[in-house]
């Protein structure tokens, strides 16, 4: 059903974006995906880099669905001219803007839990935590003004926070069965084999890194497909597919920075061992 008015459809983008980031958290959380564990010797350093990945990416994200979900309920050829350039342009700034303002939540979402990650280069960790939900706003703003207006990169988003959902589940689940039980997952990456020694190239896991290069180009050729049939812009319908890993990179280097190590691409080997 669609949403008619300028209000109910600013109210839908702050909520669906509230609502989105709070429910990833929450799968996050239960599952022992993201957790702040107390480390004062840096025994948990790949948990915390893992879990301000995930708040990051989980803030970017949920601002892109809102602002998606709020235009495609608000019907905006009805609330503005769709022949005005302009005022359909900033109309969908307004949506993007407000599902950002929804998205804040994350904030809070990730600071209160953050509390418990003791650790010796800050004394206030919810804080680093809640700075990168926050950046996540920012930047899943940006993609958002773009989400609304390409479905290619709409579709592309959906589609890549289904998958590495999934995949998070399934590295949960593989840990469990092994017997290691629940621990932290990486986004975006799922160590394929217990004899990982022989698949590391220099600091790069090799199936892991086929898996994430292979899903992304798999994702971005199915989301790119309709607007290709549809004739949309080229341009924009090619530049698409790289939304997806754009935003999990971005999640990933601006999480090597809150840490006091780096964090290499494609899963190191610091990063595919579970944490308990």
């Amino acid at each position: 059903m669609a949403v008619r008015g300028w209000g109910g459809s600013i109210a839908a983008a702050i909520g669906i974006a509230a609502g989105a980031g709070a429910a990833q958290l929450g799968l996050g959380y239960g599952l022992g995906i993201i957790a702040w564990l107390p480390s004062t010797n840096g025994s948990n350093e790949a948990a915390w880099v893992a879990s301000l990945a995930w708040a990051t990416w989980i803030a970017a994200t949920s601002t892109v669905i809102g602002a998606i979900c709020a235009d495609r309920l608000s019907s905006a050829a009805s609330l503005v001219d769709s022949r005005d350039v302009l005022a359909s342009g900033l109309w969908r700034v307004v949506l993007a803007v407000a599902a950002s303002v929804g998205a804040l939540a994350t904030v809070a979402l990730v600071a209160v839990p953050a509390r418990d990650a003791a650790r010796a280069d800050t004394f206030t960790p919810q804080t680093i935590a809640a700075g990168y939900a926050a950046i996540g706003v920012i930047v899943g703003l940006l993609i958002a003004v773009w989400a609304v207006v390409s479905r290619a990169v709409a579709a592309n988003v959906i589609a890549t926070v289904s998958w590495l959902w999934l995949l998070a589940v399934v590295a949960v689940i593989d840990g469990v069965a092994s017997g290691r039980g629940l621990g932290t997952a990486q986004l975006g990456v799922w160590q394929l084999t217990s004899d990982a020694d022989r698949f590391w190239f220099r600091n790069i896991y090799l199936p892991g890194a086929a898996l994430t290069l292979g899903s992304a180009l798999v994702i971005g050729a199915l989301a790119a497909w309709p607007a290709v049939r549809r004739s949309d812009s080229r341009v924009g319908t090619a530049v698409s597919g790289g939304i997806g890993p754009l935003l999990v990179a971005a999640a990933y280097i601006l999480a090597a920075r809150g840490s006091s190590g780096s964090v290499p691409s494609s899963c190191p080997r610091t990063c595919s061992r579970r944490t308990r």
